[in-house]
């Protein structure tokens, strides 16, 4: 994505939350490449043309994708075995977002609550954090765990309740995708949008409370009565 010159350049702020929710792929790693081939595959697989597929499926589970193009194939058991092979496959096509490693390291060292809501599998995430040597996070809602996925609410609602965070409204989400930045919206929650996948105009129009580029602008802080100190720097204004 093309951005402007001086756009990412708010002046540094601290937020207070009681948890923090990341979206994982165009957040956390970025596998864009990895994702194009394996739709090209899937799509050949399925007799479907792979450029409709991509048009519509960032940010979404692939069940709901596959239920548009071969409802046939729906269910768990495939969508399992076709991302399964995505980190076997095309494991040397991802990178993580810039920050990231720092970022979750920070997370773990000052013992913050946080997790990671994601639309994909058990299965894909579990493999991109060996591929990536990434750190597993302490709490994990994956595709399989809700009925609908983003942008409905219920994976972020979710995870708040898998943090024990049940009564708290004080959670922040770091998303990508608009879907992603609607459902964390929807929860109630602050959303920091990444600028890495989607355009500002997107974004915005999403409803994120803060846009930066990757996770180089946010650091932890510290972390006082078990509640997150998040610097936020150079943010979109």
């Amino acid at each position: 994505m093309t951005k402007g010159q001086g756009l990412f350049s708010a002046p540094l702020q601290v937020h207070i939350f009681d948890g923090l929710l990341s979206d994982f792929d165009g957040t956390i790693i970025d596998s864009t490449d990895a994702i194009v081939k394996h739709w090209h595959k899937v799509g050949e697989e399925l007799g479907v043309d792979p450029k409709v597929i991509l048009a519509t499926s960032h940010g979404r589970r692939t069940i709901d994708t596959l239920q548009l193009y071969d409802p046939k194939r729906a269910n768990w058991e495939y969508v399992s075995f076709v991302e399964g092979r995505i980190p076997k496959e095309f494991g040397s096509d991802a990178v993580e977002v810039p920050g990231a490693r720092d970022l979750l390291s920070q997370l773990d060292n000052a013992g913050a609550c946080w997790g990671v809501v994601t639309s994909g599998s058990r299965a894909l995430i579990d493999g991109w954090l060996v591929v990536l040597n990434l750190t597993h996070p302490k709490m994990l809602v994956v595709a399989e765990d809700v009925e609908l996925g983003k942008p409905d609410p219920r994976c972020y609602l979710l995870g708040r309740k898998r943090l024990g965070l049940e009564h708290s409204s004080s959670l922040v989400v770091l998303e990508d995708a608009p879907s992603g930045i609607r459902a964390g919206k929807a929860a109630g929650f602050k959303v920091i949008a990444l600028a890495t996948t989607h355009s500002l105009a997107q974004l915005q129009e999403a409803g994120a409370d803060w846009i930066v580029e990757d996770l180089r602008s946010i650091s932890v802080q510290g972390v006082v009565d078990g509640r997150i100190q998040l610097e936020i720097r150079n943010a979109y204004q």
